[in-house]
């Protein structure tokens, strides 16, 4: 059995590890600071002496994109440095890692699924901020997997979805860039993928290659993922309107295409992920009323 020590336990991927694994310690950062070496140490220390078979899953992370770009110091601290500190914590102990990371690492101006060979060139403080981290968790000697993924929702804290669901509460009509493609992936189908990966890694069975993809199966824009939306809330999907990104523009760049291939998950054998309009259905049926709950505040 799985013993999880889950750093960033109560964000959205966190809290759904939390869920879906059977021992996990999933603190917030209140409880967990990553960026604190001495509390890093002593949280791997304790999961490795209590835990037969202890995994780390790094969820913790600096993602509000915009702000990364004035708050530079904080971002790296988390995003850098926390799993630098992690990792080295993990090789001491000898702790099996997880670090979960995101497309943002790539440019954006590709017309092909990105491949994790595929150089990264971040475009925003809150990329480079993320590439760093994957470089000190894959240089530090620990038995560790960089997992990327990208456009996350779910039940918990804040998301698209979400901010769709509310939207639809509050405006008759609204307007949503089609012009940026990406992999809508659900944090129930993700923790999912991650579990499986960990039970490799604890059977000694790791993955030939450290660096993978795992985000929803095929692509499409941020107003078909909108429209999507409003499809499952039972209301009018033509209340969505497409525009493009010039209309709305934000302090972070945003990548225009950051679609992930997963080859890399489905040659490691990883079971590989639905398509995104199945997972979305499904994220429903299972939450619903979290969903739901947003579009009517």
């Amino acid at each position: 059995m799985l013993s999880l020590l889950v750093p960033g336990g109560h964000g959205q991927l966190g809290r759904e590890l939390a869920e879906r694994g059977s021992d996990v310690r999933a603190p917030g950062s209140a409880e967990l600071d990553v960026t604190n070496a001495g509390a890093v140490v002593e949280a791997v220390k304790s999961l490795a002496e209590s835990a037969e078979h202890p995994v780390v899953i790094n969820a913790a992370a600096y993602n509000a994109v915009d702000a990364a770009e004035t708050d530079g110091t904080r971002a790296f601290a988390v995003n850098g440095d926390g799993p630098r500190l992690l990792a080295a914590a993990c090789a001491t102990a000898r702790v099996p890692l997880i670090h979960v990371s995101t497309d943002y690492v790539f440019p954006g101006d590709g017309d092909r699924p990105y491949e994790t060979t595929d150089p990264v060139r971040p475009r925003s403080a809150y990329g480079l901020t993320k590439a760093a981290g994957e470089d000190a968790v894959l240089g530090s000697g620990a038995q560790a997997c960089v997992v990327r993924t990208a456009w996350v929702y779910g039940a918990y804290g804040k998301n698209f979805v979400k901010t769709m669901a509310a939207l639809a509460a509050s405006r008759d009509t609204l307007s949503v860039v089609d012009d940026q493609r990406g992999c809508p992936t659900w944090t129930g189908d993700l923790a999912t993928g991650l579990l499986e990966l960990a039970e490799r890694l604890v059977a000694g069975d790791p993955p030939k290659e450290r660096l993978l993809h795992c985000a929803g199966g095929g692509e499409t824009t941020w107003f078909a993922f909108a429209r999507a939306v409003f499809e499952e809330l039972g209301l009018d999907a033509e209340r969505v309107s497409p525009c493009t990104t010039a209309e709305f523009p934000r302090p972070a760049p945003r990548p225009a295409y950051s679609v992930l291939s997963d080859r890399s998950w489905r040659d490691a054998g990883l079971t590989p992920m639905r398509p995104w309009r199945d997972a979305l259905a499904a994220a429903f049926a299972e939450h619903g009323e979290h969903f739901r709950a947003a579009a009517q505040r």
